[in-house]
């Protein structure tokens, strides 16, 4: 298994399609049933084996920094209250001692390939992870998963793919391969945001990636693409290399609110799964 040692977290955005629940509180901290959106971001990182967790922040949201700190003062109060069970659920949500928190800004909503080269002075020596936390994974930890398959004498860039409508293609980038049986397939190249006619398939990139430091070469050279904005997907077609991984777990868009709903159900099952056991046993 390839460790990442870096993952890095794109949270700068202003979450409008939340609104007016963003007003005041960032996406990324919406809480999914009982734990932030953020949190199941952190763990699956942590579990791909992250020392360097690295947030493409906004200025305006310092509460990711606030949660993502020790809170002194809350666990102390939850201890003298005899409140074990809460206090055990805060101490988790804090990243470990021997992990890194790196805190860059992007003031300005250039593209997701602009964020992601915000971070890149701060990068460890090996492959890098990418996590959008709008795109909750259940089951399997999606990046350890391709943290498994990830092949760096072969591979530029692993990124998380699953089947579309074709109705729905032009709201992502698009790989131009053949799927097959196997969960990796090589790609010739992506495609951001086709119209349904021009896509060259339905197999779409989803939140998650796995790049090598070629793709941040590539970013530096890359112009405004799809949007006008800086595109990820351009640099990533531009160093090759290209794989989709068709990960086990099950995706929810958790920028909308249908998604938060839908996931948050489905973490409300999870949840009450070990109580289902002990009763019917």
């Amino acid at each position: 298994m390839t460790n990442l040692a870096t993952v890095i977290f794109p949270v700068a955005g202003m979450g409008t399609r939340m609104l007016p629940a963003t007003k005041a509180t960032p996406k990324e901290l919406l809480p999914v049933y009982d734990t932030p959106l953020l949190q199941f971001a952190v763990e699956e990182a942590l579990a791909a084996g992250a020392k360097r967790l690295i947030f493409v922040s906004h200025p305006d949201k310092s509460a990711i920094e606030d949660y993502l700190r020790p809170d002194l003062r809350l666990e102390t109060g939850l201890k003298a209250k005899g409140k074990d069970d809460l206090l055990e659920a805060v101490r988790n949500a804090t990243v470990p001692d021997d992990v890194d928190v790196v805190f860059v800004m992007q003031p300005e909503p250039l593209g997701l390939g602009h964020a992601v080269l915000q971070a890149a002075d701060h990068l460890l020596d090996g492959p890098i992870g990418i996590v959008l936390p709008d795109d909750l994974m259940l089951g399997e930890p999606c990046l350890a998963e391709m943290g498994a398959a990830f092949d760096a004498g072969r591979m530029t860039s692993l990124i998380a793919a699953q089947d579309v409508a074709r109705d729905r293609v032009s709201s992502y980038g698009i790989f131009d391969c053949t799927p097959g049986a196997s969960a990796v397939t090589a790609a010739a190249g992506l495609v951001e945001k086709p119209s349904p006619a021009d896509a060259p398939s339905t197999l779409a990139a989803v939140g998650r990636y796995i790049v090598t430091k070629d793709v941040f070469d590539a970013l530096r050279g890359t112009a405004p693409g799809a949007g006008g904005e800086i595109q990820l997907t351009d640099a990533i077609a531009i160093s090759g290399g290209i794989h989709a991984f068709r990960f086990s777990g099950k995706r929810f868009d958790c920028g909308n609110p249908d998604g938060i709903v839908e996931a948050t159900l489905a973490v409300q099952e999870l949840r009450q799964e070990p109580a289902l056991k002990i009763a019917a046993e």
